[in-house]
Parts: structure tokens; C-alpha cells; sequence
């Protein structure tokens, strides 16, 4: 059965992404507006397919919350099998995997661990929008009202510790490798990517930049059927064209508004960034901020938040990590969906057939890994230089016009 842990101080796994989601979509909304009118060389638009043979790492929270209210979804009805589990998380987790696989992309799935004790407060402000929701759900059954039903529906949506096991037994099977942070998932993320072991960071949480990601996609996981391209951001354009550090860009973020820590009510994305290019650092934009205007949070922790930002807890030990794609167990997953979950035994069959000639497309490598730049140890002779020396040599005189009358 599918456990719950209810109250605010959940296990971060069963704290429910439904606040994470919101707020990263407000936050997304904001530093992807900031940056496209201040940084818009620092995004780009690029094809699902231009992956090819990259390994990207995966925030997997997030993208169960997006299965469990998009796929088979209708109302307040879920897919779920014989038992009435809820088996949407585990059939949009199979297809997008494959699809991912079948373009020879080779992703890492990264799923949170427990949160720092600085997010409690942000969890115990979810656990009360989400029981608001349950209220406006229950008022939207009684009216009979469909659009506020789907609206509060997917409100109350919550990523349970049974969610993320199921995923994480079924991507096993599948031969994917799974990591488990020891905190926030997205600081691990950003953690592979700086250390080169993956390409880019793919999530809707825009704290992966925040974590310092060089490389950060969006829309990686959206169903093909939305046709939107893949959106990616590189850290280092962002800083370059923000004219900030990365500590800049940390206190920018947090003014912006973070898990961690409330924001500064009035100030907003344009008006954070002229305080940090004006003042430099949260403690200067302090000491000169107008306190009439702008209403500073009683006992805000902004120092942790940056502490948090820059030395998250991560895994960084290889044996730990284990980052290895491995074939996939058909029988495993023929017991786990068809067996245990009521999928359709030939749609597992062929999706299986499908991930073991994905293996082929995995180990082709890029093309420009073939071209790697070699240093030379030769040094290069100018040709000015040359034919000086050569005007000043008799012998080269002699040697050229000896030539000369050979060809002829």
C-alpha cells in the first residue's frame, strides 16, 4: 500500500511537491523573464534530439509530480491498477525513460534525501496550502463545479516515500541509474554537473542555477505531443551578462525568493538586480535600503540560505554514485508492471525490446568527441621569416634556382 506521512515536518520525499512546483513555477516565471530581458544570450532553444549521447542528470521528484497530474489523469481520478494504487507516476516515468533512451540520451535520476532544517518552515507552509486545497476540492465536488475540481485536484497532488521507491525499483529494472542525494536533490544535480560526470541538469526548479549548474534544461521531460523545444540556460553567460559573481547571483536569488527564506515584500526581479549591481551584497543593500518602503522579514535567515546555496550537502564519492547504465531485467519488469501493476504484458515486452536497442544508440559517441584538439609540440615558423632568410642564403638561392630548372 501506498504509505503517507501527514503534518509539516514530513520526510522530505512525502512533503509533497505541490508547493516545490508552484513556487518554482513563480520563481521560473521570474528569473526567465529577468533573464531573457537582462542576460538573453545566456538561453537558447534547442531540439530534444541535440542530446544525443549526452548524460544528463535528472531531478527526479519533480518530474514524478508532473506524471501524477498529467498522465491518465480526469478530475480526481487517477491511473491505478487492481489494488487502486496509483500507477501514473510509474507509467509516465516508463515512456519518458524510453523515449529518453531511444534518443540516445542517458540520463541519471536523482531523487532528494532530507531536507536542511532552514526548508521545515517552507514544508509547513505546503502542508497548509495543500490542506486549503483539500477544503476547495471538497466545496468544488459538492457544486459539481469540473474546472475548480481539475484546478484543486492537482493542488492536492503530493509526491508520497512509496512514489519515489516504486520509481526508483522500476528505474533499476530498466537498467538507469539512480542516485540518492543525501539532501536536496537539485544541489546534487548541480554537484555532477560542475564535476563534469554529467552534461546539464534537467528540472522546472530553477534553484539548480541557483546551485551554480553550469549547464540547466527545461522542458527535457515534457511529452513530445507539446512540441516545445528544450530550453537551456548556461551559468556562466548568466553571470557574464548579469555583470555579477556567483555570489551576486546567489544573493539575487534569494531577494527574488527561495525555498529557504522569505523574500522582501516590494522588491521583485528588476529591483533585485539594481540593488545587487548598485550595493554588491544583501548586507550592503541592507544598510542603505529605505525600511519605510521595503518590509525586511523579522529574523531573516538570508546568511544560512547563502550558506546553503553555496555549500550544500552532496555526494561527491564515486563508489557511491555509481553511475552505470546496465541492461535491463525483463523478467524484473514483467513481474513489477505486469504482475504487480496490471500494465499490458506486449507493451512491456516491445517497450523492453526497445530499451536493449536503445544500448547501441548509448554507446555511439558524439561526433566532436572524435575530433579532440592535440597539443603540438613543433614550433610554428613564420613565413615571413623564412623567405627573409632564405634572400640572405646564397645556398638557399642556389638550391631554389637549382629546382627551378628541374621542373623545367
Amino acid at each position: 500500500m501506498h504509505t503517507k506521512t501527514e503534518g509539516p515536518n514530513a520526510h522530505h520525499q512525502d512533503s509533497g511537491l505541490l508547493g516545490k512546483a508552484q513556487n518554482a513555477q513563480l520563481w521560473l516565471n521570474g528569473l526567465t523573464k529577468l533573464l531573457a530581458d537582462n542576460a538573453p544570450k545566456a538561453m537558447k532553444e534547442q531540439k530534444f534530439e541535440s542530446y544525443f549521447g549526452r548524460k544528463i542528470a535528472i531531478d527526479a521528484s519533480m518530474s514524478i509530480y508532473q506524471f501524477l497530474i498529467v498522465v491518465g489523469r480526469s478530475g480526481t481520478e487517477m491511473l491505478t491498477n487492481e489494488a487502486g494504487e496509483v500507477t501514473s507516476h510509474l507509467q509516465g516515468m516508463f515512456n519518458r525513460t524510453i523515449r529518453l533512451l531511444e534518443s540516445g540520451l542517458k540520463p541519471v535520476y536523482v531523487f532528494d534525501g532530507a531536507p536542511p532544517d532552514l526548508k521545515k518552515q517552507e514544508l509547513a507552509k505546503r502542508y497548509s496550502r495543500r490542506e486549503d486545497a483539500t477544503a476547495g476540492l471538497d466545496e468544488a465536488i459538492q457544486s459539481g463545479n469540473k474546472e475548480e475540481i481539475e484546478k484543486f485536484s492537482k493542488r492536492t497532488v503530493k509526491v508520497t516515500r512509496q512514489h519515489n521507491e516504486d520509481c526508483k525499483k522500476l528505474l533499476r529494472l530498466m537498467g538507469v541509474p539512480v542516485i540518492e542525494a543525501p539532501s536536496e536533490a537539485e544541489a546534487q544535480c548541480a554537484a555532477l554537473c560542475k564535476a563534469d560526470k554529467v552534461y546539464a541538469v534537467a528540472s522546472e526548479d530553477m534553484d539548480s542555477l541557483t546551485f551554480g549548474a553550469p549547464k540547466f534544461l527545461r522542458h527535457l521531460m515534457d511529452p513530445s505531443s507539446r512540441k516545445i523545444p528544450v530550453m537551456e540556460f548556461d551559468v556562466s553567460k548568466v553571470l557574464e551578462e548579469l555583470n555579477l559573481t556567483m555570489d551576486q547571483f546567489i544573493d539575487l536569488c534569494i531577494l527574488c525568493g527561495c525555498d529557504y527564506c522569505d523574500s522582501i515584500r516590494g522588491i521583485g526581479g528588476q529591483t533585485a538586480l539594481k540593488l545587487i549591481r548598485q550595493h554588491g551584497s544583501i548586507e550592503s543593500i541592507l544598510e542603505n535600503i529605505n525600511r519605510e518602503r521595503y518590509q525586511i522579514p523579522d529574523d531573516w535567515p538570508y546568511q544560512e540560505a547563502r550558506r546553503l546555496f553555496k555549500e550544500p550537502l552532496v555526494c561527491d564519492d564515486d563508489d557511491q554514485l555509481q553511475i552505470k547504465w546496465t541492461p535491463p531485467d525483463e523478467e524484473g519488469l514483467l513481474n513489477f508492471l505486469v504482475t504487480e501493476n496490471g500494465f499490458n504484458s506486449d507493451r512491456v515486452t516491445k517497450a523492453v525490446e526497445k530499451i536493449k536497442a536503445s544500448k547501441n544508440k548509448s554507446t555511439q559517441n558524439r561526433l566532436e568527441s572524435f575530433f579532440k584538439p592535440v597539443a603540438s609540440t613543433s614550433v610554428p615558423i613564420k613565413r615571413k621569416e623564412t623567405n627573409e632568410k632564405a634572400a640572405k642564403d646564397p645556398a638557399s638561392k642556389k638550391a631554389k634556382v637549382g629546382a627551378g630548372r628541374k621542373k623545367k
